[in-house]
C-alpha cells in the first residue's frame, strides 16, 4: 500500500472483463469502416484531454472507447487532491500520444455519472475499454505508479481488445496539449525522498520527509496526507493483526485495543468500519480516554482526505457522539 494513494491497486485485472473477443471484434470492425473512408484523421494533442458531460457520455467516451482506451478523471473545482492528480493525468495523455484517451468529469455537474459508476470519493480513476467499464485507482497517487497502471492499461487494451489508440498530428506543437508540463514544485525533491522511503520500506525516513515539508509549509496538501498515510503504515507494520482483532473482541471497552483494530480496519481498506469502531468508543467513553480516540479519529480523516464523503458523514456521527 503506498502513502500518496491507499486505494491505487497497482495492477490493471483485466482477466475478468467478459466477451473480450467480442469488444475485440466490434473494435476490428470499427477500424475497418474508418479505413475504407480514408482512415481516421489523426487528431492535435489538444484533442487528447477532452471535458464529458452526460449528454455528450455515450458518444465521448463509450463509442470512442471501441477505438482507444478511456480514461476518465472524476473531479471538482473543490478538490484539492483532484488540482494535483488532474495537471499530471493531462500532461501523460500528451505524453502517451495518443495510447489513451483523457476524459475529464466534473462531478458536482454531472451528478448522475458519478452515481453510475459507483463512486465515493475524489479523485477517481476510471477507464472504458471497448465498452467495459474498469476502475483504475481513487486519490492522487505517485506519477510513478500512475504510470505503471497506464502501462499495464494500454498493454492490455492492444493485446484483448486490438485498441491500438489514436493517430497523433506529427508536426502539431509538443505543447499543443491541454496543459503544459508541470514545473517543478519546491518540495518535489523531499516529497519523492518519502515515496522512495516508503517503497523501501522505510517508514521513519517517509515520515521525516513529510515533516520536512510541512515545517515549512504547514498547510500543504499532499505533504499532510502522506503523513498520515505513513504514520498509519509505520503503526500497522508493528502489529500482529490476529491478536489486535482477538484483543479488541474481547475489550469492547479497551480504548487502545479499539484505537489499534481502527488502524487496522483503515489499513485493510475498510474505511468506515475503521470510523465506526471509533465512534462508537467515543460513545462508551470519557475524560482522556474519549479524547485519545477523538484524537485518533481525526487522524485517520486525515488519511482518507477531507473531501471524502465518509469522512463527512464521520464527521457529522462524531459531532453527535460528543455532543
Amino acid at each position: 500500500m503506498q502513502p500518496r494513494n491507499m486505494s491505487m491497486s497497482g495492477v490493471v485485472d483485466l482477466a475478468a472483463v467478459k466477451a473480450a473477443g467480442e469488444a475485440k471484434a466490434k473494435a476490428e470492425q470499427t477500424r475497418a469502416e474508418a479505413a475504407r473512408h480514408g482512415g481516421t484523421p489523426a487528431v492535435t494533442p489538444s484533442a487528447l484531454v477532452i471535458d464529458v458531460d452526460e449528454a455528450g457520455f455515450e458518444h465521448d467516451v463509450i463509442q470512442r472507447s471501441a477505438e482507444v482506451p478511456v480514461v476518465i478523471d472524476f473531479w471538482a473545482e473543490w478538490c484539492e487532491p483532484c488540482k494535483q492528480l488532474g495537471p499530471l493525468l493531462e500532461r501523460l495523455a500528451v505524453e502517451y500520444n495518443g495510447r489513451f484517451l483523457l476524459a475529464k468529469v466534473d462531478v458536482d455537474a454531472n451528478q448522475m455519472l458519478m452515481q453510475q459508476f459507483g463512486i465515493q470519493g475524489i479523485p477517481a480513476v476510471f477507464a472504458v475499454v471497448a465498452g467495459q467499464a474498469l476502475p483504475l485507482f481513487q486519490g492522487a497517487a505517485p506519477e510513478a505508479q500512475i504510470r505503471e497502471t497506464l502501462d499495464q492499461l494500454v498493454q492490455v487494451a492492444e493485446e484483448r481488445f486490438g485498441l491500438t489508440g489514436l493517430q497523433v498530428d506529427p508536426d502539431a506543437a509538443a505543447g499543443a496539449g491541454r496543459s503544459a508540463e508541470v514545473p517543478a514544485g519546491p518540495y518535489d525533491a523531499l516529497l519523492d525522498a518519502a515515496v522512495s522511503a516508503l517503497d523501501a520500506g522505510d517508514m521513519s525516513g517517509a515520515i521525516q520527509a513529510y515533516k520536512n515539508v510541512l515545517a515549512d509549509d504547514p498547510a500543504h496538501p499532499e505533504a499532510k496526507l502522506g503523513l498520515a498515510q505513513a504514520e498509519l503504515l509505520a503503526r500497522v507494520q508493528a502489529m500482529n493483526p490476529g491478536e489486535v482483532r482477538k484483543n479488541a473482541a474481547e475489550n469492547p471497552a479497551d480504548v487502545t485495543a479499539q484505537i489499534a483494530a481502527a488502524d487496522l480496519d483503515l489499513a485493510g481498506g475498510h474505511v468506515q468500519d475503521a470510523f465506526g469502531r471509533l465512534i462508537d468508543t467515543v460513545r462508551r467513553t470519557a475524560g482522556e480516554d474519549r479524547d485519545a480516540v477523538r484524537v485518533r479519529l481525526l487522524e485517520l480523516f486525515e488519511v482518507i482526505g477531507p473531501e471524502d464523503p465518509r469522512v463527512t458523514a464521520a464527521r457529522q456521527a462524531l459531532a453527535s457522539a460528543l455532543f
